[in-house]
């Protein structure tokens, strides 16, 4: 609990940080007084600009947590994650098939087609794991060749088509929350709302699931379905997020074994995982827009280029044991 309101205090730390730090400075003071309705001189910068993008940033933050700790739950993995069972590459390769189909012009159809990508994805990578039972293992592999093989078809659009439209498509690839807003934080907080049953249902089967698979049956667990539940909401959250903001590597890896990290506890969190994603995704996009001003990175490079030496811990970790 304690973990909890210090990451939820970190988390609006961050955010008033982002609204009021970049090109324009912005005091608190008027953040406040902005937010509150009244007039400054700081009402575009702060209203249109910063706090929605701050927003869908911090919601994006918590379905990348979650999915994170719900994917890792079920592989009893730390290196596991939605990016690892192809659901990034499912929303990208759905993405570019659209486009260079012409089945979607409009550029405000891609996070629909993004989602149904993911959600494809993982549906395959589920069915052909499936034998006899879910073996995490498995899993993990048959993700990794899927996203491969997704990954190719990706990389054939992008040889083979017009240059605008290659680099459409690999600004949405990178991962980035520069001119998104409301549009995409109103339908990512009502499946977050949405979810909320199911998350509080897997929060109690996640305890059981940490254990080994006869533990867990012996607890009355139906493992299979659990692991089913599990894994659908993961994906679930992990590709409505990619479709909102495109790709955003590494968050959804780091996030819940950071907050396994700071609580101490055996299973992965998932309050404390979606906090930390959020607070990760959030600070993230404030030094993206502020490091090398006034170029905006993308947050997904970013994320990335920090997230990359930590796999390297992790796998380190790992062979150590």
């Amino acid at each position: 609990m304690i973990v909890a309101l210090a990451l939820l205090l970190g988390l609006l730390l961050a955010m008033v940080a982002s609204a009021s730090l970049g090109q324009t400075f912005v005091p608190p003071a008027d953040v406040w007084r902005a937010l509150r309705g009244d007039r400054t001189p700081y009402d575009l910068v702060v209203g249109e600009l910063r706090v929605p993008r701050i927003v869908l940033g911090a919601l994006v933050g918590v379905c990348l947590g979650l999915a994170g700790a719900l994917v890792q739950t079920v592989t009893r993995n730390p290196l596991a994650s939605p990016d690892v069972i192809g659901v990034g590459h499912g929303a990208a390769a759905a993405t570019v098939l659209a486009l260079a189909t012409g089945a979607v012009a409009a550029p405000g159809a891609m996070p629909l087609v993004a989602v149904g990508g993911g959600l494809a994805a993982a549906v395959l990578v589920y069915a052909l794991a499936w034998r006899h039972g879910m073996q995490p293992s498995r899993f993990v592999l048959t993700g990794v060749g899927i996203g491969v093989a997704l990954s190719a078809v990706v990389q054939l659009y992008l040889t083979d088509s017009e240059l605008d439209a290659a680099e459409q498509v690999k600004l949405w690839l990178t991962g980035s929350l520069n001119g998104r807003g409301w549009e995409q934080a109103g339908p990512l907080a009502v499946v977050l709302l949405l979810a909320l049953p199911g998350l509080v249902w897997a929060a109690r089967a996640a305890r059981p699931l940490g254990l080994d698979t006869d533990t867990a049956a012996a607890l009355g667990l139906p493992v299979d379905r659990a692991r089913l539940g599990l894994t659908l909401l993961g994906v679930v959250l992990a590709a409505t997020a990619t479709g909102a903001a495109g790709p955003i590597g590494f968050v959804a890896l780091t996030a819940p074994q950071l907050a396994r990290r700071l609580t101490r506890t055996p299973q992965l969190p998932l309050v404390c995982s979606a906090l930390t994603g959020a607070l990760v995704l959030v600070t993230a996009d404030l030094v993206a827009r502020t490091l090398v001003p006034p170029l905006e990175i993308p947050v997904g490079a970013l994320t990335s280029l920090v997230g990359g030496p930590y796999l390297l811990y992790l796998l380190g970790r790992k062979e150590k044991r």
